[in-house]
């Protein structure tokens, strides 16, 4: 393989290239700079990244940008990510590519555009809406196509029975309506939402805080390889890469980024799950709940998301009112609730007085039905012989009352 300088010389030759310069320079620029970013990222966008990394590593580059990197702007692991990326199935996705996609990023953009010039006045890295710089991906799908109609399930770790079960439902209801399920690849809720995905059959999404060929947590290093073959591993991170505590909070916006709107199915009080919800308002996107006990600490942060006006979030109880709230208007509307039908349905008042006149064991007169109901014999003689053909009377040969209910089956006479 040739070297770092080699191929950004030969980038830098040709205006607007798309070739190996440029996916090797935004390589290095995974691995020099943290994700998140802003002054790293105009940098990049302002000189392009060949251009970015030739003058970082030759000192040019402004203080401020080469101090984002250290000690690691002399470095170049670009070779050894490469071929660690190629021994998992893993590639380089960056933004010049047409599997790049920009639609749903596109919505970072505008969020970093707002950013403060002065560093001190900047959002936190840990919590700033910025691009990413490439994507490390592992799997056969393209970026774009599986996350075009796809959905963030997120949630507690230390997940209850109720939160692994709904969001197991969730997971396997939206993939058999072709949405993908897009999560951290974490325990309790994301890998519950992950698991019902793959068990419709369909592609999912991990977004990991660390290198796509290192699971953790470790137990779920089977549901990885799984995810693997029909979905995709996605991170900001190059192969081998740990998952330090920071990263989880930077990887939180990518879901939220790439997905149509977030659904948290459980949250504590202090939780990522909710981290993950607010960047998707501030990024425009739907911000749903699914509803708890309000007995579980669980479902604390989903109750304070329903009650932040700010947030705006909206209670879903089902697939389908998930897929109301982030598909196309009109065409994706959950069906009603269905109730359970009643033969009293669409009774009048007058039909309804007399029928709750009825006893429920002797038969009586009309006219003490007209008494009880507050109405007149002919009204009551009226009604009945509707409420007969109902089945919801009967005469007894002295008088009215209600019919009995049917016994169960195999009861004694």
């Amino acid at each position: 393989m040739s070297t770092l300088e080699e191929d950004l010389e030969a980038a830098a030759g040709v205006p607007g290239s798309t070739g190996p310069g440029v996916r090797r320079a935004r390589a290095w620029l995974t691995r020099a700079v943290e994700p998140g970013t802003v002054d790293l990222w105009r940098y990049v966008e302002d000189v392009g990244p060949v251009e970015a990394v030739r003058r970082l590593r030759s000192g040019v580059a402004p203080a401020s940008i080469r101090s984002l990197a250290g000690p690691r702007v002399d470095q170049d692991e670009t070779g050894a990510d490469f071929r660690r990326a190629e021994r998992c199935g893993a590639r380089l996705v960056v933004p010049e590519d047409d599997e790049w996609p920009a639609l749903s990023l596109h919505a970072l953009t505008v969020a970093a555009a707002q950013e403060p010039l002065e560093r001190k006045y900047q959002t936190d890295r840990t919590q700033a809406l910025i691009p990413p710089i490439a994507l490390w991906v592992r799997g056969a799908a393209r970026l774009d196509e599986v996350t075009d109609r796809s959905v963030g399930v997120v949630g507690a770790r230390a997940a209850t029975a109720y939160g692994e079960h709904v969001a197991g439902e969730l997971g396997h209801q939206l993939g058999e309506r072709g949405w993908t399920v897009v999560s951290g690849g974490a325990f309790g809720i994301d890998g519950a939402a992950h698991r019902g995905a793959l068990a419709a059959g369909v592609p999912t999404v991990a977004v990991l805080s660390c290198g796509v060929d290192r699971p953790y947590p470790a137990g779920n290093g089977a549901l990885f390889a799984r995810i693997a073959e029909t979905g995709l591993l996605v991170s900001e991170w190059p192969p081998g890469c740990a998952p330090l505590r920071h990263r989880f909070l930077v990887r939180n916006r990518l879901i939220a980024a790439l997905t149509r709107g977030t659904v948290v199915v459980e949250a504590a009080a202090r939780s990522g799950a909710q981290a993950t919800a607010k960047r998707a308002q501030k990024l425009g996107r739907p911000v749903l709940v699914v509803p708890g006990p309000v007995t579980s600490a669980l479902s604390v942060g989903c109750h304070e998301l329903l009650r932040d006006e700010d947030v705006d979030a909206t209670l879903v109880t089902s697939a389908a009112q998930v897929i109301e709230a982030v598909g196309s208007i009109g065409s994706d509307l959950a069906p009603l609730v269905e109730r359970p039908a009643s033969p009293r349905d669409g009774l009048s008042d007058l039909a309804t007085r007399v029928l709750d006149a009825c006893p429920v064991r002797l038969g009586v007169p009309p006219e003490r039905l007209a008494a009880i109901a507050g109405c007149d014999v002919l009204e009551v003689l009226r009604v009945l012989p509707a409420l007969e053909l109902a089945e919801l009377v009967q005469w007894t040969g002295t008088g009215w009352r209600l019919t009995p209910a049917p016994k169960p089956t195999g009861a004694a006479p």
